[in-house]
């Protein structure tokens, strides 16, 4: 009979630590940070050198890009602008008032509008990024990739940096120029 009462206690105490965990795991994954995995080309060499043999798996810190503080080189997540229901990682190449020399895109040259983003995956020509479909709303971000946290072979910080032949030819909104030299 003391088993009874034992076993029942210790349910109890699982299911309200379970429904205390869940909601404060699901405030951290919303708020602060999450893991994701990076598939595909599209950002070789900084992600996945090796192709598909083993993917790179990033942490995006959400908390940093609340208030969409973004500045160029960033490697950030957003949601796809042709299928929302898919996320894809790019770098940061130009931010509202630049103006860009584009890749293929429609227009040789775009000023990005206020409120957007030119995205543009690291390996040209194997990636689906504004090339394609042009300046990408902030709203769209859905964190910035701040560690490469798998495989431990490529533990690293992912510092912000724009190649030297894709940095915006002039800011019309005065804004400086953060960009880092690779």
């Amino acid at each position: 009979m003391a088993q009874t009462g034992f076993g029942r206690r210790y349910f109890r105490a699982f299911v309200s630590g379970f429904f205390v965990a869940v909601p404060v795991t699901v405030t951290v994954l919303d708020r602060l940070a999450y893991v994701a995995r990076v598939e595909g080309a599209s950002m070789q060499p900084s992600l996945n050198p090796d192709g598909g043999s083993s993917p790179d798996v990033v942490l995006l810190n959400r908390w940093t890009v609340r208030n969409y503080q973004v500045q160029r080189g960033d490697v950030v997540s957003v949601l796809s602008p042709k299928n929302p229901q898919q996320k894809i990682i790019k770098r940061v190449i130009g931010i509202e008032g630049d103006f860009i020399k584009t890749m293929g895109y429609k227009n040789r040259f775009v000023r990005v509008p206020d409120g957007h983003l030119w995205i543009e995956g690291d390996h040209h020509g194997h990636s689906f990024d504004s090339n394609t479909f042009g300046p990408v709303s902030l709203g769209l971000i859905h964190g910035r990739a701040s560690h490469i946290i798998w495989p431990p072979s490529r533990w690293q910080r992912i510092e912000p940096s724009v190649p030297s032949d894709r940095r915006p030819l002039l800011n019309w909104n005065g804004a400086s120029d953060d960009s880092n030299d690779d």
